[in-house]
């Protein structure tokens, strides 16, 4: 398991900043990484207008983050292991600011899309290092599942708050501002975390699997790129197979070197690890489901309801407010349920949020077509993703903290995007093309009945393969 900061590699103590400070600054890390994943959506439109983009093109202002940011995860990660976690986040919240003041100030469509890549690929090497940081500074145990607690609820607050900070600030200023609004709050960041944070790393001397990091790389890659292809072409479309054939053979390949080479990027005993392995996977499969939920019901208040893009952001509070609640309270109930038991149940409730979403209707109410379950949705993605984080993180080495970090947000960001690309196309199936509000109602109904299958299936996953740990038997074992 992940030991604390004084038994793991080397950590600088000259003026130890205190936990609370440390534990703030990677969430905010954390917070703009997740929020630009969404916030840009209610720009789209504006954007277009303004510099000329084509319907793909606009597609690939979403695309070209999500693709980079999946794609250099895994590097990110053990690059942060390897050289000091502290420096590869100065480095990655260092580019993604720079990167969104390019955005912010694009006059031309791609000078956009390529503002938006950097952006991805900053971000990737900024999000592992937030969480390595955290469980680095925290000593296993109650006061680490509550600090995992707030780093899950600030990064489930950053992509519910997207919608809303977006709306905001396309209403009230223009598009531009959802990327300026990085720099000023990325340079407070970058300032902050210069001065207090500490480093650390659990190199060991070992150089950078560069093989490696090149075909895992590229696999993600490709594989994302064909995922997003799938929405607009169709599963069966040479565009999409193509690019999803080639990611899986480079994955593949980059299974095959890892297991021969001396120093690896992801080491493959790794995956034999219980908890590293069940958890990932249920995050990857719950993600898929639970990710898109802000994606059909912000579709469904505007295309249906006819909600404005800012009344749309202020629909779902209650619904982020309840994802931050959420995993707030899993802390409280871990040490008497479990982390199994706890994730299996909040899964099991969001399940029941998806399936009375299920029933909506083309003049639905607010409280009983969006506020009600969106609450249940949430609360039980809040519930499910701490113990299903703490048992990711708990069960590797020091020297591979980044690396699972890296993991645990790829193994989200991979659901999260192939869940969209499926329910996309599940939606599209059953509205058979038409843009009436019977139509898309029927058409998001049958995404989110297909979601609470995927989500009833993953509480099973996790009853029949995570492990018993208690964070009860984390809070001995830390302190032993």
């Amino acid at each position: 398991m992940l030991e604390t900061a004084d038994t793991t590699a080397r950590i600088s103590r000259r003026g130890a900043p205190p936990t609370w400070l440390v534990v703030t600054l990677a969430c905010a890390g954390q917070f703009l990484v997740v929020l630009d994943v969404s916030v840009v959506n209610v720009a789209l439109p504006s954007m277009r207008t303004d510099l000329g983009l084509s319907g793909p093109g606009l597609q690939w202002v979403v695309n070209a983050y999500a693709i980079a940011f999946a794609g250099f995860m895994l590097f990110g990660g053990r690059a942060g292991d390897l050289y000091g976690r502290k420096r590869m986040f100065l480095a990655g919240l260092g580019l993604f600011t720079l990167a969104s003041l390019g955005g912010g100030l694009a006059q031309e469509g791609w000078q956009l899309l390529a503002a938006r890549a950097v952006q991805g690929l900053g971000a990737a090497v900024l999000a592992p290092s937030t969480l390595t940081i955290l469980t680095a500074a925290v000593p296993e145990g109650p006061a680490r599942a509550r600090a995992i607690a707030t780093w899950t609820a600030v990064g489930a607050g950053g992509g519910a708050a997207g919608g809303l900070v977006g709306g905001a600030l396309v209403d009230g200023l223009s598009w531009r501002w959802v990327l300026l609004i990085n720099v000023p709050v990325g340079a407070v960041v970058l300032l902050g975390s210069l001065l207090r944070l500490p480093e650390s790393r659990a190199g060991d001397g070992r150089r950078l699997d560069l093989p490696g990091a090149l075909l895992v790389t590229a696999g993600l890659a490709t594989l994302a790129y064909g995922i997003s292809q799938t929405e607009a072409r169709g599963w069966t479309a040479a565009a999409a197979l193509l690019p999803l054939a080639a990611g899986l053979a480079l994955i593949g390949l980059f299974l095959a070197v890892e297991a021969r080479t001396a120093a690896p990027l992801m080491p493959l005993g790794l995956l034999r690890v219980r908890a590293v392995a069940s958890a990932n996977a249920a995050m990857f499969l719950c993600g898929s489901a639970m990710f898109s939920m802000w994606y059909f019901m912000t579709l469904y208040a505007q295309n249906v309801l006819g909600y404005s893009p800012l009344e749309a952001g202020f629909a779902l509070v209650p619904s982020s407010l309840a994802v931050v609640l959420g995993s707030k309270l899993g802390p409280r109930f871990m040490p008497v349920t479990g982390e199994r038991n706890l994730a299996a149940l909040g899964t099991l409730v969001a399940a029941v949020g998806f399936g009375w979403q299920s029933a909506m209707s083309a003049d639905g109410a607010y409280l009983t077509s969006i506020m009600f379950p969106g609450i249940l949705m949430m609360l039980g993605a809040g519930l499910a993703a701490t113990p299903l984080a703490a048992l990711a993180t708990s069960g590797a080495a020091p020297g591979e903290a980044g690396l699972v970090s890296g993991l645990v947000n790829t193994s989200r960001t991979m659901g999260g995007s192939l869940g969209l690309a499926v329910l996309s196309t599940v939606a599209a199936s059953r509205s058979a093309g038409s843009d009436t509000p019977q139509a898309l109602t029927q058409g998001y109904a049958l995404a989110f009945r297909t979601g609470a299958g995927v989500l009833v299936a993953g509480a099973l996953l996790m009853w029949l393969w995570l492990p018993r740990r208690t964070a009860a038997n984390a809070g001995e074992s830390g302190s032993a």
